[in-house]
């Protein structure tokens, strides 16, 4: 697996709708068709709240590409571009690479699953120790998304108790399918505390 780095872009938009993470994805694609290439490659969610017309923005909102260090030069070319998401245009100010850190506690918004928290569970804990990977499990809520051809569904996870080596493999690799739209990608989660 390639070392991953975080394109950080500041953006100015209000509202998308709730199936944005396809709209994006394609958007992306469009200004940057090398993205379509590397399937490790992953949109982190938005920062959202809902509302009936939509999905809200915070004002500091923040687009997160996790890209493969090949793919990072090229990352500057999204700089100032209008995307158009459903309807919504979402701004792209100026992009800075981050680098990725280790943290010990981990959460993903969606993990695609089995609609079966215990088997779930099972699946993952395979996946992570066919990627050497240990760490405490906490499932969340069940959620689905709707894509224009079809449904996603999942859990949202929390792996927690991960050594410096493996919180940094579990977010280079994500777990699952579908990391362009959002899903298995996993960024420091920081108000766990008393899991025990």
């Amino acid at each position: 697996m390639p070392e991953m780095v975080d394109a950080v872009f500041d953006i100015s938009c209000d509202l998308v709708p709730a199936t944005y993470p396809f709209a994006l994805w394609y958007a992306l694609i469009k200004h940057l068709p090398a993205l379509d290439r590397e399937a490790c490659v992953g949109v982190v969610p938005l920062r959202t709240a809902t509302s009936e017309a939509g999905m809200l923005l915070p004002k500091r909102s923040k687009l997160v590409l996790r890209l493969t260090e090949s793919l990072a030069a090229d990352f500057a070319c999204l700089s100032g571009q209008s995307l158009d998401i459903g309807g919504c245009t979402l701004q792209l100010g100026g992009g800075k690479l981050r680098k990725i850190q280790a943290y010990p506690t981990l959460h993903a918004h969606l993990v695609i699953g089995v609609d079966d928290e215990v088997k779930f569970l099972e699946d993952v804990t395979r996946q992570l120790s066919e990627l050497g990977i240990t760490g405490k499990l906490l499932c969340g809520m069940r959620s689905t998304l709707h894509a224009p051809d079809r449904v996603i569904q999942g859990y949202s996870l929390v792996i927690h108790d991960l050594k410096p080596d493996d919180s940094l493999r579990l977010q280079y690799t994500g777990l699952g399918a579908d990391r362009r739209f959002g899903c298995g990608i996993f960024v420091p989660y920081k108000v766990i505390t008393d899991l025990d």
